[in-house]
This record gives structure tokens, C-alpha cells and sequence, in this order.
């Protein structure tokens, strides 16, 4: 199983739509997919038509048990979207509490890790929709990670959160004693506005080759699919947002056949 963490320490650049599409597509291209909602606000676990409060189980019973094999696994642990093959781990308010209640405890930082392993089997990728704070569940996510997506709002405030993600790569990257593979995704981008050509201009001219050379445009079925709790690609195929992300498919792929040879 392949690990893609979706990740940005900002809010609001299209994190969770990015994991549910992609998610979306990769079950259309014949793979088995998990999804987990790594953040507090539990905007995935809702995207999929979920009440986060009223869970049996969420995430955060990983990081309490910290489980070695399925038998410890809590039932209901991974719950199924409307599409096969689409299966995700929900979020939950308790979240919020990890960096106070299990900051001393050891082997918190590879708890995602360990479910890789124990859910390794049952699918081919695993996608991680993280928090925008630096704590034990972002850096769970870069630990675990073999690619990771940055998506990055083209306004200029967005930046910042960029700035704050390098910062993160660099102490994982000594952390873990090898380099990170990331790419830096355009979202939100509305080509009628020069705040956000220039935008995308300045990140072309400061991040280089880590930077998409598409973008993901302004798409209103990106709120409808999410209103109707399931994968753009699956009710909205032919959409402009559907169309970009299929070609950012197409270069996640390849970097990960160019990680492979290496």
C-alpha cells in the first residue's frame, strides 16, 4: 500500500477536496483506497455524509490503543463510502487532545504507520487528509508518507502556509534521514483575477521544479459533489475540476514510477 499525505499547515486551500477526488479517481482506475480524516475539524468524515460526534470509533482510538494487528482493531473503525473501494478512517473531536494527553508516550509519532501495516493488504493506496497546525498527527502523516501533495490556494496569504510546510519538510526529512518527494498544487485559481495569476507567478518563480505546472481551477461542483457526499468524478465526470486533478493523477503517477526506479 502507498502512502499520499494531503497536507498544508493553513486552512481553507482544498486539502480534503484534493483527498476525496483523488481518492475518487483511483477507485475509478481499479484501486482499492483508504481515506483518513487526520483532522479535528473532521471536514472528510462529513464531506462523506458522516456526523463525527455520534461515531462508535474514530482515529483517535489508534493513537489510544495503538493497535499491532486487525483483533485490536475497534469495530467500525473504517467506515464505507457510497462508492466501492472508497473506505476511509473517520476523524473525531478527541484528535484535538493528542499533543496533551500522549505528547510523553512513546511510539506516538508512527501510530499511522502501524496502520499501514496492518491495513497493508486490503488496499493499494492510503490518502491522508491532514490538520494545518505542526503536532503528533501532521507529523504521523510525513512520517508515513512516500509522496506528499501540498495544495496551496493561489492568493497571496496562502503563501505563508507554504513557508511553514518547508520549515516541517526539513525537520522530517533529518528526522527520517531521506528526502521527501512533494509537489506543490495551484488550487482555487481563478484566471479572470490578477491577484491570482500573480500569485501563481510568484510560486512558479520561488518553488521551481516542486511546483505543479498546471493548476486546479475555481469550480462550483466542487461544493455540489461534496453536498451530495461523494466523489466529483462520480456525479460531476466531465467537470473543469474533475479534468485537472485527472491530469495531477497522471503526475503523481509518474513520480511515484520515477521513486520506484530510484
Amino acid at each position: 500500500m502507498k502512502v499520499w499525505t494531503i497536507a498544508n499547515q493553513k486552512g481553507g486551500v482544498g486539502k480534503t477536496t484534493s483527498v476525496a477526488t483523488l481518492g475518487g479517481l483511483l477507485v475509478e482506475t481499479g484501486h482499492r483506497v483508504l481515506m483518513v480524516d487526520c483532522d479535528p475539524h473532521a471536514s472528510l468524515t462529513s464531506y462523506f455524509g458522516y456526523d463525527s460526534d455520534s461515531l462508535d470509533s474514530s482515529l483517535f482510538d489508534a493513537f489510544d490503543i495503538m493497535p499491532h494487528d486487525k483483533t485490536e482493531i475497534p469495530p467500525n473503525f473504517i467506515l464505507h463510502t457510497t462508492h466501492e473501494n472508497l473506505d476511509f478512517i473517520p476523524s473525531s473531536i478527541g484528535l484535538a487532545t493528542l499533543d496533551k494527553k500522549f505528547s510523553q508516550k512513546p511510539g506516538m509519532g508512527l501510530v499511522i504507520k502501524r496502520l499501514k501495516s496492518i491495513f497493508n493488504d486490503d488496499y493499494d493506496y492510503m490518502l491522508l487528509d491532514c490538520p494545518p497546525v505542526l503536532g503528533i498527527l501532521l507529523v504521523n502523516a510525513m512520517a508515513a508518507c512516500e509522496q506528499l501533495i501540498i495544495p496551496v490556494q493561489t492568493e497571496f496569504l496562502a503563501l505563508k502556509g507554504v513557508e511553514r510546510m518547508m520549515q516541517t519538510i526539513n525537520m522530517i526529512t533529518k528526522a527520517k534521514k531521506h528526502s521527501i518527494q512533494y509537489v506543490i498544487v495551484p488550487t482555487m485559481f481563478d484566471r479572470r483575477t490578477r491577484a491570482s495569476i500573480a500569485t501563481l507567478r510568484n510560486m512558479r518563480d520561488e518553488f521551481g521544479m516542486h511546483l505543479w505546472e498546471k493548476v486546479i481551477p475555481i469550480d462550483t461542483k466542487f461544493r455540489d459533489a461534496s453536498k451530495a457526499h461523494q466523489a466529483i468524478n462520480y456525479c460531476f465526470p466531465d467537470s473543469r475540476g474533475v479534468y485537472a486533478y485527472r491530469k495531477l493523477l497522471e503526475t503523481l503517477k509518474n513520480n511515484e514510477s520515477k521513486i520506484q526506479v530510484a
